[in-house]
């Protein structure tokens, strides 16, 4: 999704320049116009642009006079204005007028690419907040990215939407939730929404390194770099250069290399094993945990300074077990996977068993199961003889969770549920204290009160 900007000026030169520079820093979609009244009436006829940087001392209308029309037309699009003097009144009163930024001629083109950024920033950090706030769902721009992901549970459909958004950035990114939840899907699809959709998405399982295999997997080495080393490799970061790195399990890096990671994150640059130049590297990094990495930190066993830096934008993905609405969306798309064109057909007792199964394994579980009813029955109508025992006991959850039932006993999340709950009305509804006192993080409280749909 690229973002829209547009130059106005009434000097086709400084317009032009500007242009290049945009572009040959990776801002393709940018428009230039020179008549301000054409553009004022381009917003008024519903027109809109991410930014737009507008010179002040024009003919026909000023670009203050352009400012207020462009906010009160499209206020979501970010505007900063461009002048030959450096007049502070003048820019207090861009600014009063909702301005985001003053800049003065000449610009170089790292301030102006620079101010830019943090505008679009500013913009898509907005539109995630209206996101959570609206009752109305959002609609993705780019559905074929999102495609392999289906849903139709509102709080989902909303992550995807930050998702979209989070795309159109280049900050690390983090991704939390249990195990077979999908976190490695939705890095994918944030990387094919994103302008590096044609480069490389390496994904990469961080607990199965230790120091070397770290150093010599993640920087790559020269021929004779130690013992072993019997010829160059190319490490993941010269593979993923322009393109996306997907750092899975996170929280089990060992800590003795979280700062080597930090550094490459920090600087953009590595040194390959066996050479002593540093190399520039262009990668955004999307990181994904199922560990509480709040606790982790307590513990000093995950580094805070590299917890910061990988939260540049934050995605939690709910157990499949609170998005039973999308358990028979789940089921068609992996039948139609593995049934191929048989048709294969489900039997309604059959259904209600997968309907009411807690599924600790998540999304990826659900995944197996099918996939192995199918081989099973081979083309017959699946029926639950041809599932695990562990399924064909199942009862459904009304009657498990019935407390009027002999044998009802709560499960381990509803004990949890109603302790926390518990202590946070003893807290007198107060985060921070009931988060010390439960001994767990801030956020980890939060993302279970939102869980449980207290606010």
């Amino acid at each position: 999704m690229d973002s829209r900007i547009l130059v106005i000026d009434d000097e086709l030169d400084f317009l032009e320049s500007v242009r290049r520079g945009l572009i040959t820093s990776g801002i393709k979609n940018v428009r230039i116009m020179e008549d301000p009244l054409k553009v004022a009436a381009a917003f008024e006829a519903g027109e809109a642009f991410d930014i737009a940087l507008i010179d002040i001392t024009m003919p026909k209308m000023d670009g203050i006079e352009l400012l207020e029309i462009i906010k009160n037309t499209s206020p979501a699009t970010e505007c900063i204005m461009v002048s030959a003097v450096d007049e502070a009144l003048v820019a207090i009163n861009c600014l009063k007028k909702g301005a985001y930024d003053y800049l003065v001629k000449p610009i170089s083109k790292e301030n102006l690419v620079s101010t830019i950024s943090r505008a679009l920033e500013r913009r898509r950090l907005i539109e995630i907040l209206d996101i959570r706030k609206s009752k109305t769902l959002p609609s993705l721009s780019n559905e074929e990215a999102f495609r392999p992901i289906v849903t139709r549970k509102a709080e989902i459909i909303r992550i995807l939407k930050e998702a979209e958004l989070h795309a159109t950035s280049d900050l690390p990114m983090l991704i939390t939730g249990e195990t077979g939840t999908g976190k490695e899907l939705l890095a994918r699809a944030i990387h094919a929404a994103s302008l590096r959709f044609a480069k490389t998405f390496t994904p990469v399982n961080m607990e199965s390194l230790n120091a070397q295999l770290f150093e010599s997997q993640f920087f790559g080495h020269t021929r004779g770099a130690f013992t072993g080393a019997t010829k160059d490799r190319v490490g993941y970061l010269e593979i993923t250069h322009r393109g996306t790195l997907f750092m899975d399990e996170i929280g089990n890096l060992p800590v003795e290399l979280q700062g080597k990671l930090l550094r490459v994150l920090q600087d953009g640059e590595f040194i390959k094993i066996g050479t002593s130049t540093p190399r520039k590297v262009d990668i955004r990094f999307i990181a994904a945990t199922n560990s509480d990495l709040d606790r982790l930190m307590t513990k000093n066993r995950f580094r805070k300074d590299l917890y910061y830096r990988l939260k540049g934008g934050w995605l939690h993905l709910p157990p499949l077990r609170e998005r039973t609405d999308d358990i028979p969306l789940l089921i068609s798309k992996f039948l139609e996977e593995y049934g191929g064109s048989q048709g294969v057909r489900i039997e309604e007792e059959a259904m209600s068993v997968l309907m009411n199964y807690d599924y600790p394994g998540n999304i990826r579980e659900l995944k197996s199961i099918v996939q192995a009813v199918v081989n099973v029955a081979q083309g017959r109508p699946i029926s639950t003889k041809f599932f695990p025992e562990n399924l064909r006991k199942q009862m459904p959850k009304s009657k498990r969770n019935d407390p009027s039932a002999a044998d009802a006993v709560p499960t381990l999340d509803q004990v949890e549920k109603k302790h926390i709950l518990t202590v946070y009305d003893r807290m007198d509804r107060n985060k921070s204290r009931t988060s010390r006192a439960l001994g767990i993080g801030l956020n980890t409280l939060r993302r279970k009160l939102e869980s449980y749909g207290v606010n």
